[in-house]
């Protein structure tokens, strides 16, 4: 079902990890950002649309934030020049596609899903500002936190910044160990970049909507966790630990591998104190 979060822009969150995925109304149809996951639920989404998809955008290169479903149409699916890059580099191998199957295969969407559609990104030019669409501006604000060439996007007419995965109140950032040379430093950077947005709604990719007010404390405390790693304290946060919420303990675990990559890299003196 797709629920309004603000004039001319709705959000159908799937049941996999509270994944979001975004409408914006344009002129002569709709721009569809991360639209979900398993196939019922995207075919549930062509069901509830009344316009056209116009235009798709896939934040950054995961998995979870390239599907597409033959309902929503042929329109062309963008990304930044280096999220579309990783993404042919990816589909370079001919055994991409079964990687993925063979790592959901114990998950509770296994067999939920089409790839036959998967991964078809149309670059956008580097230092590309907003989407070529018919509608309302949507500014592009690429920056390395989390995958390369990851994008969150302002809808500027009705002040909703559509986060990717970042800012979510369910999830902790999840640095780029591989594609990025100092992990941290760039979050901290992508933290800054969206500090000085002007939204009352921000959309992360996983988690709830959050209203007037909630960027900023997103924002603040996705900082405070991120220097917590990078000092080498346990952070305080009510994502992982005793205070997590319900059926999502495992962020624990993610946040323990996470902080253990950063201690193991700084060991072997790649990035020192900032990777501690």
């Amino acid at each position: 079902m797709l629920s309004p979060v603000a004039a001319g822009v709705r959000v159908h969150e799937s049941e996999f990890l509270q994944s979001n995925g975004i409408v914006v109304q344009g002129r002569e149809g709709v721009l569809l950002i991360d639209p979900g996951v398993q196939d019922h639920e995207l075919a549930c989404l062509a069901n509830d649309l009344s316009d056209t998809v116009v235009a798709g955008f896939s934040t950054h290169p995961h998995w979870d934030h390239l599907l597409w479903h033959a309902r929503l149409g042929t329109a062309p699916r963008y990304g930044t020049e280096r999220c579309a890059a990783v993404v042919r580099e990816e589909l370079s191998d001919p055994d991409a596609k079964a990687h993925i199957t063979e790592h959901l295969a114990e998950t509770e969407i296994a067999g939920q899903l089409s790839l036959d559609q998967y991964g078809l990104i149309s670059a956008l030019p580097a230092g590309t500002t907003q989407i070529p669409w018919d509608g309302p501006r949507v500014r592009i604000i690429e920056h390395q936190a989390h995958a390369p060439g990851h994008a969150a996007l302002l809808v500027e007419e009705h002040g909703v910044l559509v986060a990717g995965d970042m800012l979510s109140d369910v999830l902790i950032p999840m640095l780029d160990p591989h594609g990025s040379a100092d992990p941290i430093e760039d979050y901290l950077a992508a933290l800054d970049l969206l500090a000085g947005v002007p939204a009352d709604v921000v959309v992360p990719g996983h988690g709830s909507v959050g209203g007037p007010g909630e960027l900023t404390a997103r924002i603040e405390q996705d900082r405070a966790y991120v220097l917590a790693l990078r000092d080498g304290r346990t952070p305080d946060d009510p994502r992982i630990g005793p205070s997590a919420r319900p059926g999502w303990e495992w962020v624990s675990d993610l946040h323990n591998g996470q902080a253990q990559r950063l201690r193991a890299s700084a060991g072997h003196g790649h990035g020192g104190q900032q990777q501690a």
